[in-house]
């Protein structure tokens, strides 16, 4: 079973690897030596980590409108990915905890273990980037400080995050919580279902 040291250290790996190049044009690599899960993590922050920086560059006041656009299908393309890799690994964990028999009076968490990892790598890359705020030297010390306070805060969340993914694995584990997968469902990335997409069939 992984536990959320795992999780963090391979993000930061992930987080560190696309910020050698620092650019959305470059291709995913990855390492064929890490098992099916890490693999998947790795994956995971990797779409999370090309996504962060198409976000800031959707924000860009001057953007030409077309070049928009086209960053905001990228977008919206790999917040699917997103959804998909993270049921991907609530399928790794369903299989895991297979034949788990639950306690009387079993709890059901609200999320499911891979929406916890998300937020971890999430939370993996706001540290690294506030981490990189606090050590400009082109800001003025108030930027500095503020950046370095918010990151005091992403470190605690970090840290309470990590705790309590581990002992959700830990109950699921002995039966205390039930694991439960909650799928997205997006409707409308589904041409079946969103009105834009079918009404001119």
């Amino acid at each position: 079973m992984i536990s959320a040291l795992n999780c963090n250290n391979l993000f930061n790996k992930c987080i560190g690897h696309y910020h050698i190049l620092d650019t959305i044009e470059q291709s995913f690599e990855p390492n064929v030596q890490e098992s099916e899960i890490m693999q998947l993590l790795y994956r995971k922050c990797w779409i999370d980590t090309v996504q962060w920086h198409y976000e800031d560059l959707i924000r860009d006041p001057e953007i030409d409108p077309k070049q928009g656009m086209v960053l905001k299908r990228l977008i919206d393309s790999s917040n699917q990915k997103r959804t998909d890799i993270v049921e991907q690994i609530d399928d790794w964990f369903l299989a895991q905890f297979e034949g788990v028999a639950t306690v009387n009076n079993v709890t059901i968490n609200t999320e499911s273990p891979a929406w916890v990892v998300d937020r971890l790598s999430i939370l993996a890359l706001k540290i690294y980037h506030m981490r990189e705020q606090g050590g400009r030297d082109n800001v003025n010390p108030e930027h500095v400080q503020q950046a370095k306070r918010k990151l005091t805060v992403l470190l605690e969340q970090q840290t309470n995050l990590s705790v309590s993914f581990d002992q959700l694995l830990t109950d699921i584990g002995n039966g205390k919580r039930k694991m439960k997968v909650y799928r997205q469902m997006k409707l409308y990335n589904d041409p079946a279902t969103n009105p834009a997409l079918y009404k001119n069939k």
